[in-house]
């Protein structure tokens, strides 16, 4: 056997192993082979990448452990090359054309001969296909099959980003075509074997700019018990009475698993004829629904709920801030203008505080976290960063939604049906470590145990929110979290603190929901919902889906993590056969790669837009919070704009800072200056790099004279009195993922970033220091 560089022990016989898998490159000139039967990831050096591309399909050879104990292999030969345009910038070099690929993980530029491109002209965004493969000893050539425009043009970002992530954002031939098929009003005969609900006052509370409405609600007191309680009604969209299950639409629909909104525009899940028209529960007008019928105790607790279909006829398209607005003054101008309404208002706010009451009690983590809005002018351009204002009627709205899916989710479990939920899983032994090594060097008297339940984070939240650090402390309970994803397995929701739960009241924007109503329309006809067989082959996702594999719970712990039900319900469970969890656990897979592959084509969408914006900032100086702390630098939001930026290592001063992993902060040796989450910075906008997606900062000057001052003897009383206001950070993992692209065009560099220092994590600010950037990621209910 051999002894790996970190301790675990690698069998001989793995070294000669062969492995198949897919390709995944890396911005420095590496990569790695993602097994297609799972299990660790294979290194590849730059060598062995010369003649690959991203995604290609291969079979390779373990050959030994690096000195990282990572497996490292040699390739044997490439099964499969994807027929796959790359999106990229057009540049001329010693008068060759080149395309530099916007996904650095294509680690080559691509050589364009005259005669191939296309008439397009330097600096301009094309998309090229590959004819002639990498080689060991020469780059991969292309020829320009499409001319997107100009980099600045509107909407530019936008059209890189599809392309970059493979998003599907022009629906079939066949799609379209069923779409047009379709009426454009509820017919009578649609709203045969529904209950009848026109005459009820449901109304659709939503953004200001919304216009695609999937629920709407509507709230009256009702005996509960020998109680009083309150009858909640949550109708929402019925799709799937327009997309059958298996025919071109939902084809589309299944492929997209979810719309993706981008500031100025949405690519929908659905044709828009039935995102904004048929589906939405506009008002005024007739739509046919399906109603999670609930009645809600004094204490919150949903006593008893029924499902069915219905038509509805929506009486008002009511925003947040008016109806926050109306519960504010119940007797102002506006709640005058709904006075009909007044009442429903009144007591959906009053459900809504029970419901709170119950959530509190439930122990379920809550964290109020800034999120942001990016304004543009009509050019596309950003014209402001703003906060979202986030009122008691979007909490009204959150908390009667939850109390729907939590009831969707009961249905599906008692009744052995097979189906899908949400499943958010506690923190992983390794990440409990770290967490009660943090909040212990803190000297926070409260911790998690070695089974932490969500009441013990939520403990730690209300403890330490007055602190001047409670931001950071905060963060690090966030990053403690693992991520939400789709499986027919349930395991309960840690976050929210629900023994089951899933998604049923966005139909129209989550492919997920859809599903769950299928399966609910068939549960109450006695019937059996089975998954029709819809591809699910999609490359770009493939990454996604093998990370996510791993995290599935197994059905026998799934089951067991289950409360409440009886044996009886829980042998039904086991009884669907094999093949049919596998396609719904290939389903739930496929939908939560497809949720992680639209949150970042929107991040680097708005990356994109706030690189533009800062571009104009360049060499002015802004307040701001340290939201992440690194071995190689600080990412700082500002206050006055919401953006992000790295103030590398090499900026902070000419001595040798420590990286305390514990108390997640840069401590310098010679002065004991120190940079922690929350720490208040004066930063310059230094530089941008708008294909890399980059912001550099460097400390003010004025900024650099206090800190020294306060390392002198004023550190304590600063750090107390500097209670962090900005924005809360999304970063909630930080890696070390850029560097130079590799090939023969060394002129050109990658982007910035830092690394750990192999001296005992002590970091030099020293211009040799070499840099690389933090990949970013988001946690999601």
């Amino acid at each position: 056997m051999v002894i790996q560089n970190n301790g675990s022990v690698l069998n001989k016989s793995h070294l000669m192993q062969e492995i198949v898998g897919v390709v995944q490159g890396r911005r420095e000139g590496h990569g790695f082979v993602t097994p297609e039967t799972g299990g660790d990831d294979v290194y590849l050096p730059p060598e062995e990448m010369r003649h690959l591309v991203h995604r290609d399909r291969v079979s390779v050879r373990v050959v030994r452990m690096d000195r990282k104990g990572r497996a490292e292999g040699h390739v044997l030969d490439i099964l499969e090359r994807p027929t796959k345009t790359i999106i990229g910038r057009l540049l001329q070099e010693s008068g060759t054309w080149l395309v530099a690929p916007e996904d650095r993980r294509y680690g080559q530029d691509i050589i364009v001969p005259d005669a191939a491109t296309a008439h397009a002209k330097t600096g301009q965004v094309v998309v090229v296909e590959l004819t002639e493969p990498p080689t060991l000893h020469g780059q991969p050539v292309g020829r320009i099959t499409e001319v997107l425009g100009d980099a600045d043009d509107a909407g530019m970002e936008i059209d890189i980003a599809v392309r970059k992530y493979d998003v599907p954002h022009a629906f079939s031939e066949a799609c379209q075509k069923a779409a047009a098929k379709l009426p454009s009003t509820v017919r009578p005969t649609d709203r045969k074997g529904r209950i009848d609900l026109r005459d009820v006052p449901l109304v659709t509370i939503d953004g200001e700019d919304a216009r695609d409405f999937d629920d709407a609600v509507y709230c009256e007191p009702a005996k509960v018990g020998r109680g009083k309680g309150w009858r909640l009604l949550v109708a929402i969209a019925d799709v799937s009475h327009y997309v059958k299950s298996g025919e071109a639409i939902d084809v589309d629909a299944f492929e997209r698993a979810t719309s993706i909104y981008f500031p100025r525009r949405v690519i929908p899940m659905l044709p828009e004829k039935l995102s904004n028209g048929l589906c939405s529960l506009n008002p005024g007008v007739d739509r046919l629904c399906m109603v999670c019928d609930m009645l809600v105790n004094a204490k919150g607790e949903v006593q008893a709920y029924q499902f069915y279909p219905a038509v509805m006829h929506s009486h008002a398209r009511m925003t947040y801030m008016q109806v926050a607005d109306i519960l504010a003054n119940t007797r102002g101008p506006l709640a005058q203008q709904y006075e009909a309404l007044l009442p429903e208002f009144l007591n959906l706010n009053a459900v809504y505080q029970a419901l709170l009451a119950a959530r509190k009690l439930r122990g379920a983590v809550d964290f109020e976290t800034t999120e942001t809005q990016i304004l543009c002018d009509d050019n596309g351009r950003i014209a402001q960063i703003v906060p979202r204002t986030r009122t008691e009627a979007h909490r009204l709205i959150e908390e009667a939604m939850l109390a729907a899916n939590v009831c969707a989710a009961d249905f599906l479990h008692n009744s052995g049906h097979v189906g899908i939920y949400r499943v958010h899983e506690g923190p992983t032994p390794e990440r409990q470590n770290v967490l009660r090594a943090y909040l212990k060097a803190l000297g926070i008297g409260i911790t998690i145990g070695d089974d932490p339940k969500p009441q013990d984070f939520q403990a730690i939240a209300e403890a330490t929110k007055d602190r001047a650090d409670a931001q950071q402390i905060h963060t690090m309970l966030l990053r403690s979290m693992q991520q939400a994803i789709y499986t027919p397995h349930n395991s309960g929701h840690f976050g929210l603190a629900f023994d089951a739960y899933t998604h049923f009241t966005s139909p129209i924007r989550r492919y997920p929901d859809l599903l769950v109503h299928r399966v609910i329309k068939a549960i109450l006809t006695n019937g059996q919902y089975r998954l029709p067989s819809i591809p699910v082959a999609n490359a770009s996702t493939d990454p996604f889906r093998k990370k996510l594999a791993a995290k599935v719970a197994p059905p026998e712990r799934a089951l067991a993590a289950q409360q409440g039900a009886s044996a009886k319900k829980r042998s039904k469970q086991l009884q669907p056969d094999f093949e049919e969890v596998q396609a719904w656990e290939a389903a739930g897979l496929h939908c939560s790669a497809n949720e992680r592959r639209a949150d970042e084509a929107s991040r680097d969408v708005e990356s994109w837009l706030k690189c533009q914006y800062m571009r104009e900032h360049l060499g002015e100086v802004f307040a701001g919070t340290v939201t992440a702390v690194t071995t190689f630098g600080l990412f700082v939001t500002l206050d006055a704009m919401y953006v992000e930026g790295l103030v590398h290592i090499t900026e902070l001063g000419g001595e040798y800072f420590r990286y305390d992993e514990a108390r997640q902060e840069l401590r310098g040796e010679r002065t004991g200056t120190r940079y922690a989450v929350g720490t208040r910075m004066r930063i310059q906008v230094s530089r941008v790099d708008l294909d890399a997606r980059k912001i550099d900062f460097v400390p003010a000057q004025d900024d650099m004279a206090f800190k020294g001052a306060a390392a002198n003897g004023h550190a304590k009383a600063v750090r107390k009195n500097a209670k962090p206001n900005g924005q809360w950070s999304e970063r909630l993992d930080t890696g070390a993922d850029a560097g130079n692209r590799p090939g023969k065009n060394k002129g050109r560099q990658g982007g910035r970033g830092g690394s750990s220092h192999p001296s005992g994590g002590v970091a030099k600010a020293s211009a040799k220091t070499p840099r690389k950037s933090g990949a970013r990621k988001s946690r999601k209910r």
